[in-house]
């Protein structure tokens, strides 16, 4: 289970700010996206899907709120319907023989899983819906733009933050 870090709390910034409606929460960790989302009025439900089962039996256990639910899905393969707002905290660095956490691997080049993503995002976000994600600099800003825009998508950049080793990157996403 991928307990949150830097990251996560620069996106649960912006999910306080911008989510709406019906919201799908991928790869939702602790839980920390979903709760943020949870608490805004403007959101009526929450989704949030794991890979992880231990991440979501922990999230069944300690979070409490009627407008969530937790749910076992690889990205989308547990989830029906369209959303307003999908949250994505993906693993996204490249992989690392000398760290052992799957949870922070995004595949042999750290954007494979993100390209998945966009793959499909499209089939689930309604006509006006958005999309909040993170990324590092690890994971190549340049390949993740084009990645996002050869699937039809318009990107923001909501929040850069430097590391001492890398640069945060969140984004909102939206259909052109």
């Amino acid at each position: 289970m991928y307990n949150p870090e830097e990251d996560s709390f620069l996106l649960e910034k912006e999910v306080l700010k911008f989510a709406q409606g019906k919201v799908l929460d991928i790869g939702t960790g602790t839980g920390i996206q979903a709760v943020a989302a949870a608490k805004r009025e403007k959101v009526s439900s929450v989704l949030a899907v794991d890979v992880d089962e231990e991440s979501i039996d922990y999230c069944k256990k300690n979070v409490i709120n009627k407008k969530i639910t937790f749910r076992i899905s690889n990205l989308f393969s547990a989830v029906k319907g369209k959303f307003d707002t999908i949250i994505f905290n993906p693993p996204y660095l490249p992989h690392d023989n000398e760290i052992k956490d799957k949870a922070i691997y995004g595949g042999k080049k750290g954007y494979e899983l993100i390209e998945k993503f966009f793959n499909k995002v499209g089939n689930y976000l309604n006509k006006e819906g958005i999309i909040l994600t993170v990324f590092s600099s690890l994971t190549g800003k340049n390949k993740i733009d084009e990645i996002i825009r050869k699937k039809g998508f318009h990107f923001e950049l909501l929040v850069m933050k430097h590391l001492f080793f890398e640069d945060l990157y969140v984004y909102l996403v939206r259909k052109i």
